[in-house]
């Protein structure tokens, strides 16, 4: 027998969303892990209870690409400029972020004063093992550090930080859950900077012994169904759209093109991001005077951010420079964050929906050099409101 993930709809008794907002109307769908023969499954995917069902992907961080050069000892970090944050009204007041991802410090100055809930799916702990969610708040909604502003929405006080990669990475299942409990936390966008390990399930299977083409056939089959499941559980989210409790997700695009090797050598957005209704995120330069699409950011992204020599809060109370899609990721979610302040102060029904739209509508595409095009850049470099 093998290992599932389930998605069921709701039973009518359950009635989580209207617990938690007041709202009528809504239930949250049910994940639950079985094991079953692969005819009991194939059962149950023709249960019309059963919104999707799939054995669990590995999953990875996206590996953030080393700074080119050494960080400069002044000055805030240059994706502030980029987006207008320092030029926006808002701060992110009143906006809950979620961040999925290796864990956080929470001791870090960056993070002084801060309303921060953990959540650890893997096992390992609180904390952060490896620096990368750490880095990821910090861009979203770190406070300045020796003067030096690093944070987008510095006005969050409230974050959930779900522990979704470990020492030995993770799997969709983890994230699943991760992404169901930022939900019931009520989270209002949730940030993922990582990325479902297609090749990695082919080389388990063949490392085992498997034919290659069953392997990859196997592997295939896999990463479907955890789109499907991916998808469907995205569909559940954007129904709570008319009760204002759906987050907005945004993750990263992946680093896995080489551009600099061949200007054809583009590999287009993985899962998490090519899920229905995720805003995936492409990763951009500093500009000089334009912007150019980092060398290793995927293709198809919806839209583009600073991704490249980012600076950020590290482990131990330190700033650290790194680049890669995870880094440009949190610079939209902070940037949705500004303008979450600002639509929800204007009384905008369908936050989500309607946050998501402005950051495409106030997006720049007339910013890049002429190489690149929407295949590379999307809607276009995210801007954050910089109007009451």
């Amino acid at each position: 027998m093998d290992h599932y993930i389930i998605l069921r709809k709701p039973p009518s008794s359950l009635k989580s969303i209207k617990r938690a907002s007041g709202n009528q109307g809504f239930d949250a769908p049910s994940l639950a892990t079985e094991r079953l023969t692969r005819n009991a499954a194939a059962d149950l995917c023709r249960d019309p209870e059963v919104l999707a069902i799939t054995q669990p992907m590995a999953t990875k961080l996206i590996r953030p690409v080393q700074s080119s050069a050494a960080p400069a000892v002044t000055g805030d970090a240059w994706g502030i400029a980029s987006v207008r944050a320092d030029q926006s009204p808002y701060t992110g007041a009143g906006v809950k972020v979620a961040i999925l991802d290796t864990g956080i410090d929470r001791t870090h100055p960056a993070f002084a004063g801060m309303n921060i809930k953990e959540q650890d799916f893997t096992g390992e702990g609180d904390g952060d093992f490896d620096g990368h969610g750490t880095h990821c708040a910090g861009t979203v909604f770190g406070q300045d550090v020796n003067g030096r502003r690093i944070g987008i929405a510095r006005g969050i006080s409230q974050a959930l930080i779900g522990k979704v990669i470990g020492r030995h990475a993770g799997n969709s299942e983890i994230l699943f859950e991760g992404l169901q409990w930022a939900l019931r936390e009520r989270a209002n966008i949730i940030s993922m900077s990582l990325g479902f390990d297609f090749p990695g399930e082919v080389d388990d299977k063949v490392q085992l012994g498997w034919p290659v083409d069953l392997a990859t056939s196997q592997a295939l089959e896999i990463f479907r169904g955890n789109l499907r499941l991916l998808d469907a559980l995205m569909m559940m989210f954007k129904a709570q759209s008319a009760f204002n409790a759906a987050p907005l997700v945004i993750a990263a695009a992946g680093n896995e093109s080489r551009r600099s090797i061949n200007s054809d050598y583009k590999i287009a957005s993985s899962l998490p991001a090519a899920a229905e209704g995720v805003i995936s995120v492409a990763a951009a330069t500093a500009p000089s005077p334009l912007y150019d699409i980092a060398d290793f950011s995927n293709s198809f992204p919806y839209l583009t951010a600073p991704g490249v020599d980012v600076l950020s809060a590290w482990p131990g109370g330190t700033l650290h420079s790194i680049g890669g899609t995870s880094m440009a990721c949190p610079h939209v979610a902070g940037v949705a964050a500004l303008w979450w302040e600002r639509l929800q102060k204007q009384r905008t029904p369908q936050l989500a929906q309607a946050v998501a739209s402005h950051l495409t509508a106030y997006a720049r595409k007339d910013c890049f050099n002429s190489s690149f095009d929407s295949s590379d850049f999307g809607h276009g470099l995210v801007t954050a409101p910089t109007f009451a």
